[in-house]
């Protein structure tokens, strides 16, 4: 978490997390901001018990998309959808 000192470098590892598609990626790289930002603050503000906000964020399962997206909120983010962008033209 040493490296996310800057919300510049958190947006644009955050970014490339929710790129690779893969959920227990994104809810990892989401776990490791949350650390980086006070994550016993973060699971209050969502209303979730540390412990529990813990495991959803170890990347050891594909956490609830409503989990995902009120991490997202509380960090000061929004998740929002856009045409992929085809990379063959």
């Amino acid at each position: 978490e040493l490296f996310l000192k800057d919300d510049e470098t958190i947006q644009y590892f955050l970014e490339e997390a929710f790129q690779t598609g893969d959920g227990p990626l994104i809810a990892k790289a989401l776990g490791t901001v949350a650390k980086a930002r006070n994550m016993t603050a973060l699971a209050r503000d969502i209303g979730m018990s540390r412990t529990s906000l813990y495991k959803a964020l170890s990347g050891d399962v594909s956490p609830e998309l409503g989990t995902i997206l009120k991490v997202a909120g509380a960090l000061g983010y929004q998740i929002t959808v856009q045409p992929r962008v085809n990379e063959a033209a």
